[in-house]
């Protein structure tokens, strides 16, 4: 997989280049800034670009917009953004094109999980942070997510991470019939269609959870 990476910590950045390429990716490109994170991605049209959300100039969420900027102008691209912080104004907007994921940079160093996403959202999937799921949980309350249980949470974080019904049962050590009901009870409390694939489940989950 072709890969840029716009990060401007330049040891997280030669860490994260050196980690993808021991992985047997190709990183075409290498952007300290957001401008020149779109310059890149213009000159090399990579399959994949790693986007962290605060980038220079202005260092506020300069790599989300540029991330933005980049889906307009190449649909096709994967992205992947990091950051330090939850900041959920983008992300609803980018996964609904999917081939998209916001990580925490915290999950980069379980390095098996975070190659697993890059290559999920390269294959056309979204995933999402549990803490990114969990701060727009926080911010509605009064509506039917206060009915979910504390299982149904974990099963609905891990839904927003783009996970299928398989995969959370064993990150979560239950069966798949186990995980199939919990998903069902999910989706009948929040008032939302069942049976759809992983991908439109994500979207289902976010156009929930948006901030209105």
């Amino acid at each position: 997989m072709r890969i840029v990476i716009g990060e401007d910590a330049a040891l997280f950045r030669a860490g994260l280049a050196r980690l993808l390429t021991e992985a047997g990716h190709e990183v075409v490109a290498e952007a300290a800034d957001a401008p020149s994170l779109v310059d890149a991605v213009r000159r090399t049209e990579p399959d994949l670009a790693v986007v962290d959300v605060r980038m220079p100039p202005d260092l506020t969420d300069d790599g989300a917009r540029a991330a933005r900027q980049l889906r307009e102008e190449y649909p096709e691209l994967a992205i992947v953004m990091l950051s330090q912080h939850v900041e959920t104004k983008h992300s609803v907007e980018l996964v609904v094109g999917g081939r998209f994921g916001y990580l925490l940079k915290d999950r980069v160093f379980d390095v098996d999980d975070f190659l697993d996403t890059l290559r999920r959202v390269a294959a056309g999937g979204s995933a999402l942070d549990p803490e990114v799921v969990a701060r727009l949980i926080g911010s509605r309350r009064g509506d039917p997510l206060t009915a979910l249980t504390p299982r149904e949470y974990e099963v609905l974080a891990l839904m927003a991470e783009g996970r299928t019904n398989a995969g959370i049962s064993r990150r979560l050590w239950l069966t798949d019939r186990t995980v199939e009901t919990h998903v069902s009870s999910i989706m009948t409390k929040l008032g939302l269609p069942s049976g759809t694939e992983h991908h439109r489940r994500v979207l289902a989950v976010l156009a929930y959870l948006q901030p209105r």
